[in-house]
């Protein structure tokens, strides 16, 4: 547990296991004109839940500005579908659901990483205005960063041979099984790495419990809204909406906060807080398994709008729980200390 070693491991993956895995799903890509919608619906729930993000935050009594804040606002809205949702998605509802998920994930990726990395350096030129006196070494520097990070050089070539009509298949073996064999070992060094990582306190558990409790709250919400505007009658529809919008949160933002760590080697004052964005990622695994479990063994329950809506009303209601006792207990706490003032007593008299 040395932290050479776990920094070893978190090297492997953003470097090599994360870009090839990258690599793999956009030459993966098949375009159909009845699935375009889906990418368009993914992010607009990631805008939704981004936008959603700092009341959450503030419910469960995270500082606003804090770098816990901004941790918690970027991985909030961020989706991992692939390693939460989608063996789910083809054991109960089959290979069909799974293109579906897959197309919607589209939309998820642009989301993570593209406009979370574009709001993460934009927060960290904020905070650091020496590194920001003219806005043209601003632009230079956020394009030179964004040139040279692994993943998005991985994302470029994968857009290039895309245009000029290549695939897996027509790639060199070599390069074709090496890329592969990198991808295969992200999923098992991602919970690794969060395994020997991981440091929560028992009030930060709570907490962040409480945090993805109120956001699996909102997807149930927002999935009785869409099919109430949307009409949907098919339950594995409502089952698939379901399940990818309680993914368990992505680890590419912590990719992109991880760069800005290093940026920030040198700096007492810290943009982001890794410690608890690792906090987030170990709970939401578990707990967004547990929740897709129960949504995909619901059978028909889902299949009334009604339900949907006191399920959500449901979770949001316990998620509520620790905000309700924190504020609680801070005014138990300061009627105690203000008590009731003891009157001055008087000198003796001579």
């Amino acid at each position: 547990k040395s932290p050479d070693e776990v920094n070893g491991i978190k090297k492997i993956i953003l470097n090599l296991a994360l870009p090839a895995t990258i690599f793999i799903a956009l030459m993966g890509i098949t375009v159909e004109s009845s699935l375009l919608l889906l990418p368009l619906l993914a992010l607009t729930f990631n805008v939704v839940l981004f936008v959603a993000a700092p009341f959450l935050l503030a419910a469960v009594g995270v500082k606003k500005e804090s770098p816990a804040y901004r941790t918690g606002r970027l991985l909030i809205p961020s989706l991992a579908p692939g390693l939460s949702c989608f063996p789910f998605v083809l054991e109960f509802l089959g290979e069909a659901y799974l293109a579906k998920a897959a197309m919607a994930d589209l939309g998820n990726k642009v989301f993570v990483l593209v406009i979370l990395y574009l709001v993460a350096m934009q927060w960290y030129y904020s905070r650091n205005q020496e590194v920001n006196k003219r806005s043209s070494a601003k632009i230079m520097s956020l394009l030179k960063t964004l040139v040279t990070e692994p993943v998005n050089v991985f994302i470029a070539l994968a857009l290039l041979l895309l245009s000029f009509g290549f695939t897996m298949g027509s790639l060199p073996f070599v390069i074709g099984e090496t890329l592969t064999k990198l991808s295969l070992i992200l999923t098992p060094l991602v919970l690794l790495f969060i395994g020997l990582a991981v440091k929560i306190r028992r009030e930060q558990f709570f907490q962040i419990f409480s945090l993805l409790t109120l956001r699996a709250g909102l997807v149930f919400i927002l999935a009785a809204l869409l099919v109430s505007v949307g009409g949907f009658n098919v339950q594995k529809d409502v089952l698939l909406m379901l399940a990818f919008g309680l993914s368990a949160c992505s680890f590419w933002p912590f990719a992109h906060l991880s760069l800005i760590e290093n940026l920030e080697i040198e700096k007492e004052r810290k943009t982001f807080d890794s410690t608890y964005a690792i906090g987030i990622l170990a709970l939401s695994f578990p707990f967004s398994t547990v929740m897709i479990l129960s949504v995909l063994n619901s059978g028909t329950f889902f299949n009334t709008t009604g339900n949907l809506w006191w399920v959500g009303f449901l979770i949001l209601l316990i998620g509520s729980i620790y905000p309700l006792f924190n504020l609680l207990s801070r005014k138990t706490t300061a009627i105690r200390i203000s008590g009731p003032e003891l009157e001055p007593t008087k000198p003796e008299q001579a």
